[in-house]
């Protein structure tokens, strides 16, 4: 990680995950740099990880599916956690889906071990020196998966260009974890099914 100005930039490898510190007040910017890809993002109270940023509270709390810009992602304590300050995306960010795990990709007919985005919400942490003994549901930056009127989910292909970008504000001292999703099998990353490089930006 490179330290400049206040800014800290990082990199999260294809397929891989890492996790990192964010401060109250500080913000974090993902960019989707190199094209469509989605990303699976994890929030974690830095002084007490059992609470953690859930899906099933934030729509609750905030009445949306997607919370708009200037609104939350909460804590399974209903407490806020990141707030969404800047959206260069269409905006779709999906809270209904869970992170892929091995299981998920042996349904897909993997006989051999798919590297996934819980192992690497796990991995990440360990990096840490911390561990939980779960894997909360995760939000999926980038993810379109709209619900029809018949109660339906489609998976969509990530509708981002080159250089869209989330800029989320910290409203807690965090342990953030972010899985660049290895999922080369469905469209959820483009068409091309190629796992992409993950760039974020720390502010503050």
């Amino acid at each position: 990680m490179t330290i400049a100005a206040d800014i800290q930039t990082g990199l999260v490898p294809a397929c891989h995950g890492r996790a990192f510190p964010l401060r109250r007040g500080q913000r974090l910017r993902i960019v989707n740099k190199e094209g469509p890809q989605a990303i699976d993002l994890w929030a974690f109270n830095a002084g007490e990880m059992a609470e953690f940023m859930s899906m099933d509270h934030t729509r609750s709390c905030n009445s949306r599916i997607t919370p708009a810009i200037g609104e939350a992602y909460m804590s399974d304590r209903r407490r806020p956690m990141l707030r969404i300050v800047e959206d260069t995306s269409p905006g779709f960010h999906d809270t209904l889906l869970c992170p892929c795990n091995r299981w998920l990709y042996e349904e897909m007919g993997c006989t051999d071990y798919h590297r996934n985005c819980a192992d690497n919400l796990h991995e990440g942490l360990a990096g840490l020196g911390l561990s939980i003994p779960f894997t909360p549901p995760s939000l999926n930056l980038f993810m379109d998966v709209p619900v029809s009127a018949d109660h339906r989910l489609t998976r969509r292909p990530p509708s981002v260009k080159p250089g869209d970008y989330l800029l989320l504000a910290a409203e807690m001292d965090l342990i953030i974890a972010i899985s660049a999703c290895p999922q080369d099998i469905s469209i959820i990353n483009g068409p091309e099914k190629a796992p992409r490089d993950v760039h974020y930006q720390i502010e503050g």
